[in-house]
């Protein structure tokens, strides 16, 4: 009997998404909403606790109230909002982390889906921490830079309006009073006891995004080199797939954040010298970022290959 998956909350961008990934596959079946009923908690709750998994694609509150229609036991729910990232009764779905993570994702009931500024952090600075060089008080700053889809429909309807103002074709940074809302997640899965300076941009393009992390190698323990650090990189992630580190300094000296729009991988590009070090993580917001993540914890629940459908 194939799995039953439901998205609530599949009119959003990342449901959209979770859907055009799952809806030409036929190992699944999905469960579809009326779309008249789509408020309706009565044939939500249906739904939910039909399915063998569910993705919530939803704002934090609805993402809530949709966790207190499920009653049944064997329901499982994959939580792409930001509700669940940080409750320790939910396991958070980045399975590249640790042999350990993905082995409780794929046993999980219930699996919080990673924002998107955040999973190029953590996977920049969580293996650095647990190798113990980055100390967990170091004073971090990082920029990101996405697409305009991540802020969903309404920003995209705004990008691609043909009246739009020119102020739109420059890059903007926002969450400018530096409580942006990945930052406790960013702080509790990579272990950082000091929240990082953290700095996003949206820049004029649909898909991608490029989260920097900028060190001074001094204030790092046994005070090594940019490339040290890459071949740390490197050899923490070598047996994952869609997580690869590139050859230090990357293949050519610029970064281009949409490179990895489209796809689910990322891609962590160190670069510097002996005294200053940058960490890139390359990634599509609405893959890695996103929905691709999503389908690739899903995936793992349900004990298939993880690349399945993502590639």
């Amino acid at each position: 009997m194939k799995p039953k998956i439901y998205i609530d909350g599949q009119a959003g961008t990342t449901g959209l998404q979770i859907y055009q990934r799952l809806g030409q596959r036929e190992d699944i079946e999905l469960l579809v909403i009326d779309p008249d009923k789509r408020k309706d908690n009565a044939e939500r709750a249906k739904l939910l606790n039909e399915a063998d998994i569910s993705f919530l694609c939803l704002p934090d509150a609805a993402a809530r109230e949709a966790v207190s229609l499920v009653n049944n036991p064997k329901a499982r729910i994959i939580d792409a909002s930001t509700a669940h990232r940080t409750d320790p009764n939910w396991d958070y779905g980045f399975p590249e982390l640790s042999r350990s993570r993905r082995a409780a994702i794929g046993r999980s009931r219930r699996v919080a889906n990673p924002g998107c500024h955040a999973s190029g952090f953590i996977a920049s600075v969580t293996p650095l921490v647990r190798l113990g060089i980055l100390p967990v008080d170091y004073p971090l700053t990082c920029y990101s830079l996405t697409g305009y889809s991540g802020g969903g429909k309404q920003m995209i309807a705004e990008y691609e309006a043909e009246d739009r103002p020119q102020c739109l074709a420059s890059s903007r940074i926002y969450a400018t009073g530096l409580r942006h809302k990945h930052v406790p997640e960013m702080m509790e899965i990579s272990g950082l006891a000091q929240a990082p300076v953290f700095s996003p941009v949206v820049g004029d393009f649909p898909q991608g995004m490029a989260t920097t992390i900028l060190l001074s190698n001094r204030h790092l323990r046994g005070k090594p080199t940019a490339m040290d650090i890459c071949e740390k990189l490197q050899e923490y992630y070598k047996d994952e797939f869609f997580l690869q580190v590139a050859p230090f300094g990357g293949e050519e000296p610029v970064i281009f954040a949409n490179t990895l729009a489209g796809t689910n991988f990322m891609k962590l590009i160190v670069c510097g010298h002996e005294e200053q070090t940058t960490v890139t993580a390359l990634f599509d917001n609405l893959g890695k970022g996103a929905s691709g993540a999503a389908v690739q914890n899903m995936n793992i629940m349900l004990g298939l290959d993880e690349k399945t459908g993502l590639l």
